[in-house]
């Protein structure tokens, strides 16, 4: 993550043109992805540009912070999100007071936008199929019968004729409604792709640069890799050698759901973003057990605790609200996954999950140290107050011994772990990672 201080400078340069039913597409289809902090960081920056100019004067990130009253890391972390979705590009010139370029991009079209392999599976996942078909009917066109009509719409030479003496004039650098796109860093090997075909299947417009990105979205979001790849293309290759992108797309939905037991793409395959983790270095017991939650999907963590079975439909529906609802991150969902099995007999019931999610949501917890930190704190307060009464009532109680988290002990950093427990961290991510 680039460090930003308040000083450093920054102009935003305008490439495109937006109107009101943009905003409305960032607002309705953008902010359930990338939150309201990025898309009010979005317009904000629209603002710093003067009425009907296209390029701001020089302003500071103190600017920034003072306006939208945010830290500077949570700035940060916005712009990342407006630039992953294709929003912003930002450039950067060192100095020793940096000096930002924040080139401001229009949304897709509605079309684009619920038509595009990676924007409209995440959509869904994020509001659920209820308030995801609610989005996708606000913006349908009514079908009108016209069989009974006739076109009677005039062309252009119809109306208007030629006036001869008139000169063709070019205008360049003209703003025009420019988007920004996605862009994976890590993506298939077409070199390879393409010499897996046999050149008599192939047309050598085939793989155009669109084609090229659809490819690397759909096994992004699918997680497909080179050689599964390779028998997808050929398969929705048609007889004139050229892709069919709606069979290509539909391959790969098949593809991942035979391999996942049906499921569909979700957040609960998704682990701890890199910017919440711990430092690497620290080399104590603590620190391997937070390195195994934050490197660990809920899926898998959730499916660690099972011998020789899976996680329950009910289960896994419950983890991705956690995560879609209730806006949690993966490593913390899997604080929560040991602290609930262990503490509650093994059960994975919803109200004892929400209601220790809804707390950790209020105090907006988001790394994993710190929910197990605060696990540990709010379940020995909890303790404490039980035994209390329950010495009122009856001073012969004794509270039977329960089974904690054995990340719930302040000496854990001076405890040797036990062989077994070392094993069983070392397997739990050789066998998922």
């Amino acid at each position: 993550m680039n460090t930003i201080l308040p000083a450093d400078t920054y102009i935003v340069v305008n490439k495109t043109i937006t109107d009101d039913i943009d905003r409305k597409i960032v607002t309705m289809l953008y902010q359930p992805i990338i939150g309201h902090t990025a898309t009010n960081l979005y317009f904000t920056l629209f603002d710093d540009l003067l009425k009907k100019d296209v390029m701001s004067e020089e302003l500071t990130h103190h600017h920034l912070m003072a306006t939208m009253q945010l830290k500077l890391e949570d700035i940060l972390i916005a712009r990342e999100k407006l630039e992953a979705v294709g929003l912003l590009k930002t450039y950067l010139k060192k100095d020793h007071v940096n000096n930002f370029v924040y080139l401001l991009y229009a949304p897709l079209s509605i079309h684009e936008f619920l038509n595009h392999p990676i924007l409209n599976v995440v959509l869904y996942n994020n509001l659920g199929k209820k308030e995801y078909d609610k989005i996708v009917n606000c913006f349908r066109i009514p079908k009108v019968n016209l069989k009974d009509y006739e076109d009677i719409t005039k062309s252009f030479n119809n109306v208007f004729t030629s006036v001869s003496g008139n000169v063709f004039l070019e205008n360049d650098n003209i703003i025009k409604k420019n988007k920004g796109s996605i862009e994976l860093t890590n993506g298939i090997d077409f070199n390879l792709l393409i010499s897996s075909i046999p050149r008599s299947m192939v047309n050598e417009k085939c793989f155009t640069d669109e084609v090229k990105d659809l490819i690397n979205s759909l096994a992004f979001v699918y997680n497909i890799d080179d050689l599964n790849m390779q028998g997808l293309v050929r398969n929705s290759l048609n007889e004139r050698g050229l892709i069919d992108k709606t069979e290509l797309r539909r391959s790969a939905r098949n593809f991942y759901q035979f391999e996942q037991g049906g499921k569909l793409p979700t957040l609960i395959y998704s682990k701890q973003p890199d910017y919440l983790k711990t430092p690497s270095g620290d080399t104590s017991n603590w620190a391997k057990q937070v390195y195994t939650f934050e490197n660990i999907t809920p899926y898998d963590y959730l499916r660690s605790k099972y011998k020789n079975g899976e996680p329950t439909l009910r289960e896994l529906q419950i983890i991705e609200d956690l995560m879609v609802k209730q806006k949690m991150k993966p490593g913390v969902v899997n604080v929560l996954i040991d602290y609930v099995l262990k503490v509650n007999n093994q059960k994975f019931t919803r109200s004892y999950v929400e209601t220790v999610a809804g707390q950790w949501s209020r105090l907006n917890i988001e790394t994993v140290e710190g929910a197990m930190r605060t696990a540990e704190k709010e379940h020995k307060k909890l303790k404490k107050m039980l035994n209390k009464d329950k010495a009122v009532t009856n001073n012969k109680y004794k509270p039977k011994e329960e089974v904690l988290p054995s990340w719930f002990d302040k000496e854990i950093d001076n405890k040797e772990m036990s062989k077994e427990e070392e094993e069983e961290l070392d397997n739990l991510l050789k066998e998922f990672s």
